[in-house]
Formats: structure tokens, C-alpha cells, sequence
């Protein structure tokens, strides 16, 4: 009897410290970009053909339609908001295929060594393509995950993952490219770079590193979302790239970010890569004022 007392008193007085702790320490550590709650996404669980769901985008801002790309098959898949059927138009062999864009009448698919895939929009509702224009050498050579076709300025944007002109360096460089769709043709517009020191300014707790795995902008506030699959981590810039906010990402939650997109509601979406366990799922955030 007496050894169940001590038993009971040692156990009360741990729940008790761990209380306290948890008082002083919330678990919910995560934060969320203005005018979201990361904490409460629409879930969409995508189909075994999307397991490794990579980029997402849409049409002119238009949800009615999820327009996404895999890892390893040169397909681009089509679907309906929350309706697992899927069509696909292959464009490519199979390869390492990280992101899209869809700049008003063309679609461009980044390849993972900077090669870019380009093509009609009329030819997705094909099963093949064989109007599909490849670009190679526009950038360095290095590891690239990372893009956004702006359809106000015909611009492409493409950011670094792992650059040998960042090795050593807290930045990350991204290469600008003009499209001229009358000519079909892409012109270098200069490059950027994100300062990741400003990271450690806003979060001193932070490590100020980053692998970009895609990247958006917000349509209202022309803002930069810049998405990290390895280090769990979204940033906000402004304009002109300084880093106004860094969140943590719950890993019980983004699996592996792999892509993300505004749709002209405002609404944040944001696809993870699946494994093992967990189905590859789109995660839809709704704007809140």
C-alpha cells in the first residue's frame, strides 16, 4: 500500500511539472501568413497516380480546375476540386519534373536541371502532345524546383534550390526570363536573390537556410509565398524579395511541400508529395480578412 502511494504521489507530482511546462510552452508553435489559419486546411487527398505530386497551378486564378505535374512521369494532370478522377496528357519520358505554370495560352514545366517544357493549353485535353517545345541551358547549371509565370508581365520566375553561386553564401538566386508568345521564345530579365539573413532578424530561432521548392504571388498584395520541402518552412517577401515573414511548417501536417498556388479568391493551396503512409494531398487554406 504504501509503495502504491509513492507510486501515485511521483506520478501526480511529474503530471503536475508537465502541466506547468506545457502551460508556459504551448505545443502549437506553428504560425500562419496573414489572412490564413494553417491550422485548419481543406483537405484533398489525391489518387495513387499523384502520390508524388510535385507543382500545382491554375488557369487565369480559375479553382474549378487543379492542374498538376509528378515527379517522375512527363504527364500533366487535370482534375475537378475534390473529385479523385483524373486525366493526364503526356508531354515527356519520364524525369524529374518539380513545377508548372500556365501563362495565359502556354503551359512551361520546369525539370530539375533548369530544363523547361513548353506547349500549348489546347493540347491538354490531348492524351500525348507532339507540340512540345524544350529549352535547355537558359540558367547555370545546378538544381532548380522552384517557378512562377506572371501573367500581367509575361514574366517567368525560377528560384534556385541548390546553386554553387549560393554555396557559402545566406541567399538563394532566382533568374527573371520575358516570354514573347508571338515568337515563342524566352529572353533572359536578370536575376535576385533572397537575403536569408533577414530570416534569423524575424525568427532569431530560425536557422537561415533554405531549398525552395516552389513559389507563388499573392494576386492582391503581390507579395511572394516561397515554399521550403526540406527545411518545412514558408516565407513572405515583398516585391522587391525582403523576407517579411517565416513560418514554421507542422510536419504532421505538410508532408512534403512540394507546390503552391493562389487562386483568384485569394485562397492558398498547397501540395504535398505522399509516402508509405500518407496519400499525396493538396491542402487548401481559404482567405480570411
Amino acid at each position: 500500500m504504501r509503495r502504491f502511494y509513492i507510486n501515485f504521489l511521483y506520478t501526480t507530482i511529474i503530471l503536475s511539472v508537465l502541466g506547468s511546462y506545457a502551460c508556459k510552452n504551448p505545443i502549437n508553435k506553428y504560425t500562419s501568413p496573414k489572412g490564413y489559419d494553417f491550422n485548419k486546411p481543406d483537405k484533398f487527398n489525391m489518387p495513387s497516380s499523384l502520390l508524388e505530386i510535385s507543382g500545382i497551378a491554375f488557369r487565369n486564378g480559375n479553382s474549378d480546375t487543379v492542374y498538376s505535374i509528378q515527379d517522375e512521369d512527363g504527364k500533366l494532370f487535370r482534375q475537378k476540386w475534390d473529385v479523385k478522377k483524373q486525366y493526364h496528357m503526356k508531354f515527356a519520358t519520364k524525369g524529374d519534373f518539380e513545377d508548372l505554370a500556365i501563362l495565359n495560352e502556354t503551359v512551361f514545366i520546369l525539370k530539375s536541371n533548369g530544363t523547361l517544357y513548353s506547349f500549348p493549353f489546347s493540347e491538354t485535353v490531348k492524351e500525348e502532345t507532339d507540340k512540345v517545345k524544350e529549352r535547355k541551358k537558359l540558367m547555370p547549371s545546378a538544381e532548380y524546383e522552384g517557378m512562377y509565370a506572371d501573367a500581367q508581365s509575361n514574366k517567368i520566375y525560377i528560384l534556385c534550390k541548390k546553386c554553387d553561386l549560393d554555396k557559402q553564401k545566406k541567399q538563394v538566386t532566382g533568374y527573371v526570363f520575358d516570354y514573347k508568345p508571338e515568337m515563342d521564345s524566352l529572353v533572359s530579365a536578370g536575376s535576385f536573390k533572397l537575403d536569408l539573413k533577414q530570416i534569423k532578424v524575424l525568427k532569431p530561432k530560425f536557422k537561415a537556410n533554405l531549398s525552395p521548392s516552389a513559389l507563388a504571388k499573392n494576386p492582391k498584395t503581390n507579395e511572394w509565398y516561397v515554399l521550403s520541402s526540406v527545411n518545412k518552412m514558408l516565407l513572405v517577401t515583398d516585391a522587391n524579395w525582403k523576407i517579411k515573414e517565416a513560418h514554421q511548417l507542422n510536419s504532421s501536417m505538410f508532408n512534403q511541400p512540394e507546390g503552391i498556388a493562389f487562386d483568384k479568391d485569394l485562397n492558398l493551396y498547397i501540395s504535398n508529395e505522399g509516402d508509405e503512409i500518407t496519400d499525396g494531398n493538396i491542402l487548401k487554406f481559404s482567405f480570411h480578412k
